[in-house]
């Protein structure tokens, strides 16, 4: 049987259903991401002859590209909502949280993995760099709704998105330096050298110039001239591929680079319509894309993904999304000003999704590492957990922070 004119059939249903489904789900807790892993381990499971991506058996090709191209868009989309200022102060959850609570969630994840599943170091380092980073894509319930929305008093969606803006791009490093231990051999100084100082100056560089001048073509040259006089929004894709590219081109870390751009793009012309237009149609294309990732994740749920878990993997998992990040982001927020329900919130909602597949993909692309399908087992349970559990209990954990603000 040929399957593809059903795989057209089935995307056509869900992408349709992804315009209604918001509405028909906004006082229930369940959110979208929920529907579609639920559909895709149902899906998967009927006798229709798809079969799963199973990336344990190293499949990873299209895991590592999929997974790429929605997270930059997502970067893009998620540094045009930001209307607040950089700065120390300004900023100071988000610095936190990545200072703080990023290095004790890798740890904390590094140290687990390799006292209750056996891991060597390099896979136990490589399975806390995978999970270290929240999700730009799947926090959407939990984040700025767009570039209209003041941020100026929300301190728990300015700081998710940020956080996820920017932790997509700082987990690069770490990831790396696990490829560097299963390399084995000397790697510290160029690790240091090249991993955490080139590139991320690199990338940070070169989404400071090339995101002025977007914002130049788009707002500063005369009417006629200007990007913003076309009112097109897929110029924010364009945007998107062309500082990832050259960012990556020149030895860069691109996921920082495009964040970077989007939030310097922002800043021109504060209050102009075109943000809008910009961000919508990156949302969108990212919806699209992330539809078919969590039909995906939820076939090779089902169809084998898991198959190398263990009882202590599923403990693991669960303390990972219930115990290591909130915890880590409590730490993080010590002699903070947030008062302890925005502390809560924010430490608990560090939700993990595509950039947990794109870095463990590009990660066993790139080198062996022992016990690789229990690392792929467990990062998708944790990532199937917080789909669940953030998604069942963001819309009631933001009604009461906005409640209390109010």
């Amino acid at each position: 049987m040929d399957t593809y004119p059903l795989v057209l059939a089935v995307l056509g249903v869900a992408i349709v259903a992804a315009a209604v489904l918001p509405t028909l789900l906004a006082n229930l807790p369940i959110s979208l991401p929920i529907v579609y892993v639920a559909a895709g381990m149902v899906l998967f499971s009927l006798p229709t002859g798809l079969d799963a991506p199973r990336p344990a058996s190293g499949d990873t090709n299209w895991a590592e590209r999929l997974t790429e191209f929605v997270v930059i868009v997502s970067l893009m989309g998620a540094g045009l909502k930001l209307r607040r200022r950089i700065g120390w102060r300004t900023w100071a959850t988000t610095w936190r949280l990545l200072g703080v609570a990023m290095p004790i969630t890798i740890a904390g994840i590094a140290v687990l993995s390799g006292a209750a599943l056996g891991f060597p170091l390099a896979t136990a380092v490589l399975l806390g760099a995978v999970l270290a980073p929240t999700d730009p894509v799947l926090a959407s319930d939990v984040q700025i709704e767009g570039p209209s929305e003041d941020d100026a008093d929300d301190e728990v969606r300015f700081a998710l998105t940020s956080e996820a803006g920017l932790n997509d791009a700082l987990a690069f490093p770490f990831t790396n330096l696990a490829i560097a231990l299963a390399a084995g051999g000397s790697w510290l100084a160029g690790w240091v050298l090249d991993d955490v100082v080139v590139k991320l100056a690199v990338g940070l560089v070169v989404g400071i110039v090339l995101g002025r001048l977007i914002a130049y073509l788009a707002f500063g040259l005369p009417t006629r001239w200007s990007l913003a006089r076309t009112g097109q929004g897929f110029v924010s894709v364009g945007a998107t591929l062309l500082v990832y590219g050259v960012a990556e081109v020149v030895h860069g870390y691109g996921f920082l680079a495009v964040f970077v751009a989007a939030v310097v793009i922002r800043r021109y012309e504060l209050d102009h319509d075109y943000h809008e237009a910009l961000h919508d149609f990156a949302e969108t294309l990212e919806r699209l894309a992330s539809i078919v990732f969590l039909l995906l994740l939820g076939g090779s749920a089902v169809d084998g993904a898991l198959a190398a878990l263990t009882p202590a993997g599923v403990a693991a998992a669960i303390i990972i999304v219930m115990i290591i990040r909130p915890v880590a982001g409590m730490i993080s927020m010590i002699g903070s000003d947030l008062d302890q329900r925005t502390r809560r919130v924010v430490a608990f909602f560090g939700i993990r999704g595509m950039g947990t597949v794109y870095y463990l993909a590009h990660a066993v692309t790139e080198e062996a590492f022992p016990d690789a399908a229990q690392v792929w087992a467990v990062a998708i349970l944790v990532i199937v957990i917080s789909i669940v559990v953030h998604g069942a209990t963001a819309g009631a954990a933001l009604a009461h922070v906005d409640a209390a603000r109010a």
